[in-house]
């Protein structure tokens, strides 16, 4: 038999030690043996074949079977709620950046007249901008501009 220290001594030491890592961590990040994009690019029909394994074998259904409403809500709300602010604020501009295109879509957007109230005819105005959306989307998936 194999010498090992316990699963609970193991996760105590994991518990104590790594945060203090903080910096190891940044470094790597920052300085990467290897180019982030490049590998993960190279890596897609692995991700594929990985998906299609997972997909087929329901790994999804059994580890939400397994990790289950308590632990998901319990981490959601202790992790969620005080890394959301944060995460929020330094996402802005990347948010500002993503929206951009879809805002110009609707901008660029006539809409027909309002109807009525309840009237089929405003759904026209809906439509436009779904369309427009739409439109803006595929043109970002091809690489251009709507």
């Amino acid at each position: 038999m194999a010498a090992i220290r316990s699963a609970t001594q193991i996760a105590e030491k994991w518990g104590r030690v790594t945060p203090q890592r903080a910096a190891e961590y940044e470094e790597g990040v920052r300085n990467p043996l290897r180019d982030y994009a490049e590998g993960a690019i190279k890596a897609n029909d692995a991700w594929k074949s990985g998906t299609q394994a997972a997909i087929q074998a329901d790994r999804f259904v059994a580890g939400v079977r397994r990790t289950g409403t308590a632990k998901w809500q319990a981490k959601a709300a202790t992790l969620g709620t005080q890394r959301f602010g944060p995460g929020v604020q330094l996402a802005q501009g990347d948010y500002e950046r993503g929206f951009a295109p879809f805002a110009e879509a609707i901008q660029r957007v006539t809409l027909p007249p309002r109807g009525p109230r309840r009237s089929p005819q405003n759904l026209q105005r809906v439509k436009a901008i779904v369309d427009a959306l739409s439109a803006a989307k595929e043109a970002q998936l091809r690489g251009g501009r709507a």
